[in-house]
This record gives structure tokens, C-alpha cells and sequence, in this order.
């Protein structure tokens, strides 16, 4: 893509995400495409438990923080240990930030980056409003993260990186900004066979972490090209179950996958 094309996914991308930080109703879930009315995903707590999160999770952290947009729970393959620092790449309403601060403790450290101004702000106030005093939130794309090199310990993501027009710039800047012995621990959707035309490239279907999903070759080598190492990407089959739902009517299942995505750096 041209650096024009580039810029335009990113505002299509920060459009739909404002509306969603701004929506009056924080309980429904927006994992379709802006388009859809087939309310099929009900409420962020029900679309968070089909991701993994357990109860004891969704009711941990305050309210309007899940707003039901992952693909799966990176916070049970981060192994997140005390006094760490975590960095959460689109951390949106500061969902897995605020979990994974209760992980890290009073001695740790928790960054969350979103390039959304209105997510930005709504995750703050989250914070402030509850005490989350290990938590920060800046404003920031995850290709350029205001974050210093070498200072992370775990980077988390969930649906994320997939919405990226340049996603070997992610992990460059990934690799970048974490200590050696550093770990990505990302849930995110990759494609397991090519998608129809009407899919493709539809920049709704790319702000609903659908099109701009990449194979799990593509996800390995740019990780390897960034250079991180023991790296793992593993599709989740037991994804279809709620993956199907995203696109009524396309058999999207039969295209796309969520998958656990794991590497170093050594």
C-alpha cells in the first residue's frame, strides 16, 4: 500500500472505534461490521466469555472497560508475574490492561496504546475512576508506540494487529521497544484460505478484523524478519464457533480463524 492508502485504512479504522468508545450503550458488543443489524454478538460479558475470559475476569474490572471487540483471551498466555511491565497494543476501553495490572502488582507497570482519541479517554477515565494507579494509556499508532526501547517485559494484544496497514512495522516496533527475553503474547485473527473479492479489501470488513487478517506463513515470517525467535502462531479451531456469527449468511468461519500468537525476543 501507498502511504496514502495507508493513512486511509488508519482513519477508517479510528472512525468506526470512535463510535464505538462514544456509544451510549457500552453493553453491546461490536464485533460485526458497522453494517450489520443482525445483533447477533448480545452483550460484551456474553462475547468475552465464548473468547475465554472467566467470569471471575469480566467482573474484575470497571465498568464500560469490555466492550466485547477481542477474538480471544491473551491474558492466559502471557503468564504475566508480579512487578512486571505489560504493554497492550489498541488497548481500547483498557480492558486487558486493567487485568493485566492486578497481575503485575503495585510494583509493576501497565502501558496501554490506542490510536483512537476517544478510547483513549474513556479508558482513562476508567482508570481514574476506579484507582487503576499502575496504569497508563497513550495516545498513539502501534506502528510508531510512544514507548521507550527496551523496556517492556510483555506485549498483549487482542484483534488488533490484523486492522494495521503495516504490520511488519508492528512487530519491528514491537521487537524495538521490549528487553531481551522480552514475550509477545497476541490473540488475533489470521486466514486459513483466500477470501471472497466481496470480502476482501472492503474497508468494513477490515475495521472488523476480518480482510486485513494475514496467513499464519505471513505472521511467521514477519515476526522472523523482525527478529524474534521460539516464535508460535496457532489457529484456534474452536473459534469458528463464534466467528461464524460475525458475518451471517458468509461462512466466514470457513476463511478466517483466531489464533494464539507467541514469540521472543532473545
Amino acid at each position: 500500500m501507498s502511504q496514502v492508502q495507508n493513512d486511509e485504512v488508519r482513519q477508517h479504522v479510528r472512525n468506526r472505534y470512535k463510535q464505538i468508545a462514544i456509544s451510549s450503550n457500552s453493553d453491546e458488543s461490536c464485533c460485526t461490521p458497522s453494517t450489520s443489524t443482525s445483533g447477533c454478538c448480545g452483550t460484551s460479558d456474553e462475547v468475552s466469555s465464548k473468547l475465554g475470559y472467566s467470569s471471575e475476569e469480566l467482573s474484575s474490572v470497571p465498568l464500560g472497560a469490555n466492550l466485547g471487540l477481542g477474538c480471544g483471551n491473551p491474558q492466559s498466555i502471557a503468564s504475566i508475574l508480579e512487578g512486571e511491565t505489560v504493554l497492550d497494543l489498541g488497548s481500547g476501553a483498557g480492558f486487558d490492561c486493567f487485568l493485566a495490572s492486578k497481575q503485575v502488582g503495585e510494583r509493576g507497570r501497565v502501558y496501554g496504546v490506542d490510536m483512537t482519541p476517544e478510547m483513549v479517554s474513556r479508558a482513562r477515565s476508567n482508570a481514574l475512576r476506579t484507582g487503576y494507579s499502575n496504569v497508563e494509556f497513550r495516545l498513539g499508532e502501534i506502528e510508531y508506540l510512544p514507548i521507550t526501547n527496551s523496556t517492556i517485559n510483555v506485549i498483549i494484544s487482542n484483534c488488533v494487529i490484523n486492522l494495521s496497514p503495516d504490520k511488519q512495522q508492528v512487530f519491528n516496533e514491537a521487537f524495538r521497544v521490549l528487553k531481551s527475553g522480552g514475550r509477545l503474547a497476541i490473540s488475533d485473527v489470521v486466514t486459513t484460505a483466500e477470501l471472497p473479492a466481496d470480502i476482501k479489501g472492503d474497508l468494513d470488513s477490515l475495521a472488523s478484523c476480518i480482510s486485513g487478517a494475514s496467513t499464519v506463513d505471513e505472521v511467521k515470517q514477519m515476526l522472523y524478519e523482525s527478529g524474534f525467535v521460539e516464535i508460535k502462531v496457532e489457529p484456534k479451531d474452536e473459534s469458528r464457533a463464534f466467528i461464524k456469527d460475525w458475518m451471517p449468511g458468509t461462512k466466514l468461519d470457513d476463511y478466517v480463524q483466531s489464533a494464539v500468537i507467541q514469540a521472543i525476543k532473545p
